[in-house]
């Protein structure tokens, strides 16, 4: 958890690269994450060498030797290159090393051949003065003193910075630019919960913005393969472990860090980010690519074991680029989306994907296919409606989960009206003690046993037949039943006489203030 310090070292940051000519909130994310990452690799180069001399193993640190400036015949020692290195320049001498040594050092980091060299290749430093360079640099340094602090105190290293990378990430947002909409944390932590993926799956979010969904899924997974006493309950009712120590073979590691998450997003930006993300929670080799999965140039069918999505609500595609692959003829992203997830599952596949609430009742031809679609060329497991303030402060939209696997038969579909996911639901989303989610969790994974129809309970079962009958309609408030309590009156004799004396009242207060005047 950010104390209140780090919150205000992190706003400091905004301001300084507000006051510094960087007002796009998304360009300013994407250097801030420059200089994360480059702070990161300085530690994580140091942890590891230690860890190879206690162990005796032999570790060639990635800051040894010499590197040879792109486009030039200049050489330099890799060891100035380290962020504990530069950081002790004068501001002007270290903006020029920042640039002409540092930044294209980063850019080759893992090689010419990955995702992230491939996407990093027309990515530009582009912090203007000296003077704002040195203060982002302080104040990173100070925002990891906090954290090792956190460490000290027993908070996991990749909790306390994926809480500091969220706050940041959450300005992309807040600012209510490039329609980017974070979906948040303990949100991405239910769905992990719902379709529980697992080694050695291959998971996909084919609208992954900055890759948050991939990255729940990897420390869902490390959580599954943690020891019993390493495991913690968070702040938002689930267990968690982030060390993933009963995974003993460097196989399977390779195949989490390497071949299990893919990810695409039409910006570059974007991609960049959520590489960066990814990399600094310790996935060596994300596979995250700049691509429409709407368009005609992606075909990626029949691939995935598992996705996970918050796919845009709102807007159309090009009707000449829509993917010919797809049943619904749309031009409506939302339900394109959907089409999309189905098409790349692999039969028994499964996915988590939130919808506006308009995608389960719309009236239209291509709403209605859709659903039928979920019905009958899917397994649709359950429907897991949210409340309006889940986005907020970015949006007041109602939302629901839909959970399937592709192929089987639908034969009944699990509702639970979700009332609180525990934070308020206004603007301000602070911490409250009512939560739904650890219940969802609990009463999903018992939904086999539970053979609850009552409709007035949170969570019940409705038959596809009566779903069908009623044109495929997904909203809960189609099957919900509202519970009733009677309202007992008093007397119309005692209301009538407390109506008298609230008046006697009034009219003794009216002649005491004439008095006055």
């Amino acid at each position: 958890m950010l104390t209140p310090n780090m919150k205000s070292l992190i706003n400091q940051l905004w301001d300084k690269f507000w006051s510094g000519g960087i007002s796009n909130p998304l360009t300013a994310i994407e250097q801030i994450s420059y200089l994360l990452f480059m702070r990161r690799l300085d530690e994580l180069d140091t942890k590891q060498k230690s860890d190879a001399e206690f162990t005796g193993d032999k570790y060639v640190s990635m800051f040894s030797g010499k590197f040879k400036i792109p486009n030039s015949d200049e050489t330099v020692d890799k060891a100035t290159l380290r962020w504990s290195h530069f950081k002790q320049m004068e501001g002007g001498e270290m903006l020029r090393h920042m640039q002409t040594k540092i930044f294209p050092f980063i850019k080759q980091l893992n090689g010419s051949n990955t995702a992230f060299a491939r996407h990093m290749e027309d990515a530009v430093f582009i912090i203007p003065k000296a003077s704002l360079l040195v203060e982002a640099v302080s104040i990173i340094d100070r925002l990891y003193e906090d954290i090792e602090k956190q460490m000290q105190a027993g908070q996991m290293f990749h909790d306390t910075q994926g809480d500091m990378y969220e706050f940041l990430l959450g300005e992309i947002a807040q600012a209510g630019k490039n329609g980017q909409f974070r979906t948040p944390r303990h949100i991405i932590q239910l769905m992990c919960e719902l379709v529980a993926p697992k080694l050695p799956e291959s998971i996909c979010d084919p609208a992954c913005g900055t890759a948050g969904f991939l990255l729940g899924a990897y420390q869902h997974i490390l959580t599954q393969h943690t020891s019993k006493e390493q495991l913690f309950t968070d702040e938002n009712g689930f267990t968690r472990g982030t060390l993933g120590d009963k995974i003993t073979d460097e196989r399977l590691w390779k195949q989490l860090k390497e071949k299990t998450f893919f990810g695409y997003d039409f910006d570059s930006t974007m991609v960049r980010i959520g590489l960066m993300n990814l990399i600094l929670h310790g996935i060596s080799n994300p596979n995250i690519d700049r691509r429409d999965t709407l368009s005609k140039n992606f075909n990626e069918d029949d691939k995935y074991d598992v996705i996970l999505a918050n796919p845009p609500f709102k807007g159309s595609i090009d009707a000449g680029d829509i993917n010919e692959g797809f049943s619904l003829k749309t031009t409506k992203t939302e339900l394109l989306f959907v089409n999309r997830i189905i098409n790349s599952l692999r039969i028994g596949g499964r996915a988590a994907v939130i919808v506006p609430d308009g995608v389960l009742f719309g009236s239209s031809g291509a709403h209605r296919d859709l659903r039928e679609m979920l019905i009958k060329k899917c397994e649709l497991q359950g429907v897991v409606s949210m409340p309006s303030g889940v986005f907020k402060p970015y949006a007041g939209v109602s939302t629901a989960i839909l959970i399937f696997v592709k192929g089987g038969t639908t034969q009944k579909v699990w509702f639970y009206d979700m009332q609180s996911d525990g934070y308020s639901l206004d603007d301000k989303r602070e911490k409250i003690a009512a939560n739904d989610l650890p219940d969802i969790a609990k009463e999903w994974k018992a939904r086999s046993k539970n053979k609850n129809d009552d409709r007035k309970e949170k969570h019940f079962f409705v038959p596809v037949k009566e779903i069908i009958d009623n044109n495929y309609d997904l909203s809960i408030n189609r099957y919900k039943e509202i519970a009733y309590e009677p309202v007992k009156y008093e007397k119309p004799e005692k209301i009538l006489d407390k109506i008298e004396k609230i008046e006697e009242e009034i009219g003794a207060g009216l002649k005491k203030l004439r008095e006055l005047i």
